[in-house]
């Protein structure tokens, strides 16, 4: 497989990005990115692009690509509507158009989160602009959309939040893991099984277009 990767300077996409790079299948990863990763692998290819509202440049490279794992996003803590809007919907249909304009059998899986409003009507800022990034995305000519909409999130084997706010929050949390696990087990994911049940969902398909946290153990769990 060929497999493009948005978002893998992001806490996400950092866990995503590995477990692509580490899949015996996946033959070629193009990481489309404003900064580098950091990471050499003979596998991976980088792209630096300035401007993600405008990605018609890149359909030439797009080609070939069987799928792409769309993890670009932020917190929309502190933003306001406009600016929220620009990252979580406007990049993404940017990107969704680009991505289509070079090759229609492509299959999508997109980072969206739990909670996110499938109407794209709610009060909620971001649950508002995430389900209209879902449905602008869904009414793309793709051979498949795949919304994962994860709850919590467990950064794993070394990825990290770029947000110093977050990265506290996370080493304060980390010895509590085990315990959350252990009472809600179907609602953890880390970042790397959000890595393995994209690859799972390209390589056998998914049972639905919109993966909640119990349904992406069940994916990880079909293709164990």
């Amino acid at each position: 497989m060929k497999i493009i990767v948005f978002g893998a300077t992001g806490m996400i996409g950092q866990g995503v990005l590995r477990e692509c790079l580490d899949a015996a299948d996946v033959e070629k990863v193009l990481a489309v990115v404003r900064t580098p990763t950091g990471r050499t692998h003979p596998k991976l290819e980088e792209v630096r692009h300035a401007d993600f509202g405008d990605l018609s440049g890149l359909v030439p490279a797009f080609a070939g690509f069987d799928a792409c794992f769309y993890c670009l996003g932020v917190s929309s803590a502190g933003m306001t509507e406009a600016d929220y809007r620009r990252v979580t919907l406007d990049y993404t249909v940017a990107a969704g158009r680009a991505l289509s304009a070079a090759n229609l059998g492509m299959t999508l899986c997109f980072i969206s989160g739990q909670h996110t409003d499938a109407t794209g009507t709610s009060k909620t800022m971001w649950a508002r602009m995430k389900g209209q990034a879902e449905n602008a995305l869904a009414a793309m000519p793709f051979r498949a959309v795949l919304r994962f909409r994860p709850g919590i999130i467990q950064p794993v084997k070394g990825a990290h939040s770029k947000t110093p706010l977050y990265r506290a929050l996370y080493a304060v949390l980390s010895p509590l893991f085990p315990l959350i696990q252990a009472l809600a087990p179907k609602q953890v994911v880390t970042t790397a099984s959000l890595g393995q049940a994209m690859l799972a969902a390209v390589r056998l398909g998914a049972d639905s277009a919109v993966l909640e946290p119990p349904d992406i153990h069940a994916l990880l769990a079909r293709a164990a």
